[in-house]
């Protein structure tokens, strides 16, 4: 299996609700740092898995709206704990349509899975793994 990762990052604030999360359930901020890893079974005909700048203009497409954010304040989060595996889903559905929409340079059928790992400190983070299709 070949892979090809790209990195990037975000400032937000947020809260949780429930009594497990103890003092986070106050606002507070964090600084995540996002790594997409795209995985193929095969090299394509220029011997690349993705076109690694698209992917990178990709990942910060979708961080935008999260970036300097109150994620309690957007509305698609409304009710939600925006924890950091919730968080590796949501960025991996937008990473997987825009495979799915040949975004990246490469054909989206000739690409096998992607996974988002957020690192939400030096010794903490989650990620989430699937098949694109």
């Amino acid at each position: 299996m070949f892979a090809v990762e790209v990195r990037d990052h975000i400032m937000v604030a947020h809260s949780f609700r429930g009594d497990v999360f103890g003092p986070a359930q106050a606002l507070h901020g964090a600084t995540f740092v996002i790594d997409a890893a795209f995985f193929s079974e095969q090299l394509d005909a220029n011997s690349i898995v993705i076109d690694i700048g698209r992917a990178h203009d990709v990942l910060k497409e979708i961080l935008v709206p999260l970036n300097y954010k109150n994620l309690d304040a957007v509305p698609e989060f409304a009710g939600l704990n925006t924890t950091t595996e919730f968080l590796t889903k949501h960025i991996f559905d937008k990473l997987a349509d825009a495979a799915r929409n040949d975004r990246l340079g490469r054909p989206g059928k000739e690409l096998h899975s992607i996974r988002i790992n957020i690192s939400e400190s030096h010794v903490a983070r989650a990620w989430y793994e699937a098949k694109i299709w």
